[in-house]
This record gives C-alpha cells, sequence and structure tokens, in this order.
C-alpha cells in the first residue's frame, strides 16, 4: 500500500503535535495564540511607523497576505517584531508575482507586469521605487537588510518562464521552479533574520522544494476545474496516467500511486531540510514556519490514500495558528 511506504520513512524527530508532551508546553497555549497581533491593532500604528513613502503600505502588505495567503500571514505574525514587516513585504511580493498568471487573460500582459516588478527591483536598489504599496514595503525591506538584488530577479524570472499553461515535464523540472522562486525567497527571509549560515542555507533549498511540490499537488483540483494539469509528466508516463485521468478526477490506483511519488519527494526533501537541523542557527527556525502547513497536508493526503481530490484537503486547518505557535516556542523546523 502506498500509505504503509510512505509512513515507513521515519523523521529525524516528532514533528507537528505528535511528541509534543515530551516537553511542557507554554500554559495555556490558546492565550498565546489570541495575543498575536490583529490587522486592527497594525491599522492603529502602521501610520507612525511606516515612514516615508504610501500611507498604511505595510497593512495593505498584511491584507494581502491574510486574503491570499493565509498561512505566511500566521507565519509572519511569529517573526521577531524588528523583522515582521520585512518579511511580510517579502511575502506579498511573492503574492503579488504568483497572481500574475491567474489574473490575465493573455501571456502578453502578463509579461508586462513582470516587466513591470523587474523595473521596479532595479529601481528599487537606485533609491526610487514605484509608488505601489508592496514595492514601496519591499524597497524598504531592501534598505533595511541589504537584500540581494539577484534572488528577487530570479523569482520573477521563473515566474515569467512560468506564464505559459505547460505541464512539467519532470520532477526535476518541477523542483528547479520550486528553488528558484520558494527557495529564493527562504533566502531573502534568512537574510532578513540577519543569517549568515551554510547549513540554514542548505535547509532552505530542501524546504523550498517541498513548498513547491506541495503546492503543484495542492493547486491540482484547482487546475483541474479550468481544464489544467501542470503535474510532472515523467511521472505521470511512468504509471500509465495521462492528463485526462486528473480532468476527470479519476480515482484509479495508477492515479494515486503518482500522487504518492510526487507527495513522497516533498516528504523527503523535507527529511534531508531536518537533517541540518542540530546546525542551523536557531534564528533561523522563524523562516522555516511554513513546514508545519507542509507536513500537515502530507499527512492528510496519506490518510486518504493519496486521493488529491478528496474533499477533506480542501478544508482549513483551524488548529494551524496553534501548530504554528507551539513549534515557534519548541524552536524545531
Amino acid at each position: 500500500m502506498a500509505t504503509s511506504m510512505l509512513g515507513s520513512v521515519p523523521g529525524p524527530r516528532p514533528f507537528g503535535l505528535a511528541g509534543l508532551f515530551r516537553r511542557r508546553p507554554p500554559r495555556d497555549p490558546w492565550e498565546r495564540v489570541r495575543r498575536l497581533p490583529r490587522l486592527s491593532a497594525v491599522r492603529r500604528s502602521v501610520a507612525a511607523a511606516s515612514g516615508p513613502g504610501i500611507p498604511d503600505s505595510h497593512l495593505y502588505c498584511l491584507e494581502l497576505l491574510r486574503k491570499r495567503d493565509y498561512e505566511s500571514y500566521l507565519c509572519s505574525l511569529l517573526f521577531p517584531a524588528e523583522c515582521q514587516r520585512s518579511a511580510s513585504a517579502l511575502r506579498a511580493f511573492n503574492v503579488e508575482l504568483a497572481q500574475v498568471k491567474d489574473s490575465v487573460s493573455e501571456k502578453t500582459i502578463g509579461l508586462m507586469r513582470m516587466q513591470f516588478w523587474r523595473k521596479a527591483v532595479e529601481d528599487m536598489f537606485c533609491d526610487n521605487p514605484p509608488h505601489q504599496p508592496v514595492a514601496m514595503e519591499l524597497w524598504k525591506a531592501v534598505k533595511r537588510h541589504n537584500l540581494t538584488k539577484r534572488w528577487l530577479l530570479r523569482i520573477i524570472d521563473e515566474r515569467e518562464k512560468n506564464l505559459d499553461d505547460k505541464a512539467y515535464r519532470s520532477i526535476r523540472e518541477l523542483e528547479t521552479y520550486a528553488e528558484n522562486t520558494q527557495s529564493s525567497l527562504l533566502y531573502l527571509t534568512l537574510e532578513v533574520l540577519g543569517v549568515k549560515d551554510v547549513h540554514a542555507d542548505h535547509a532552505a533549498s530542501h524546504i523550498g522544494k517541498a513548498q513547491g511540490i506541495v503546492t503543484c499537488l495542492r493547486a491540482t483540483p484547482y487546475h483541474s476545474s479550468r481544464r489544467q494539469v501542470f503535474l510532472p509528466m515523467d511521472v505521470c508516463v511512468q504509471h500509465g496516467v495521462s492528463q485526462e485521468d486528473f480532468l476527470r478526477r479519476n480515482q484509479d490506483k495508477n492515479v494515486r500511486d503518482v500522487v504518492y511519488d510526487i507527495a513522497s519527494q516533498a516528504h523527503l526533501h523535507l527529511k534531508h531540510a531536518r537533517s541540518f537541523h542540530s546546525r542551523v542557527p536557531a534564528e533561523a527556525f522563524p523562516a522555516f514556519l511554513q513546514t508545519v502547513s507542509l507536513e500537515d497536508y502530507l499527512k492528510k493526503i496519506q490518510r486518504v490514500d493519496f486521493d488529491i481530490f478528496h474533499p477533506s484537503l480542501q478544508q482549513k486547518n483551524t488548529l494551524l495558528p496553534l501548530s504554528l505557535y507551539i513549534q515557534s516556542w519548541r524552536k524545531r523546523y
């Protein structure tokens, strides 16, 4: 059974809520979660803290994350106070680029938007950012943390290549895309946290690849509803599965085996990332909080025997804020 195969690969340590009570959790953790800053509190203080630029540009980034990338929104609230603003700016920048593909009807328009962001990044490093909320916040992060321009441009370049509605030819091609987008974003996040460490970089590379693979899996039901399939073709061919099988939401064993192989690759990257845990500085851990949601999805898809269209996979995890807080408190990823 596919389920038993993935379950037989032991992780280097308990993850998520498993093994939680080996250490005593903080007293009344739900109370700690309730104290996370809310948008109403941010709204009252952002005007005084925003500095030069568009008023409430930080609030704009938080609202964008809350609506479009709720998991990143929650993670950004658990960063050190001096890094929260820059972390949310980076994530908002990623959302702006990610939503281009789904928001344009023609590739030419998407290319124009990518060109806007490419020029915006170049202008930021000349202290002349465009009058756009996310761009203004990103410029402040660049100035405050001396962010590397190469990582920002690499994300844009890779997102631009991905505007073509074509499936990934192989799992390696999907990993390359994830490395150039998600991992690059994590490298920038480590710079925000002031972490310069080769082991942290290696962990970021694997976590970014796992993030890209899981995102591809999670988006499959949405893409199939639009008559699109982006899962790696080499894995599909190996199991004799066509794109039409996913469009018809076929639940045969071969289809589940395709999902199992792809999910196992994400699981393997998480395992590799955790192998660096003891050598990664604790200051880097906030950048890796997203492993909580990655692990949650992989466990859920395993429980439904890799049925990628199972309704339970589309339900939000109401315990995610608590799980993120506990993981932050335990200083693990």
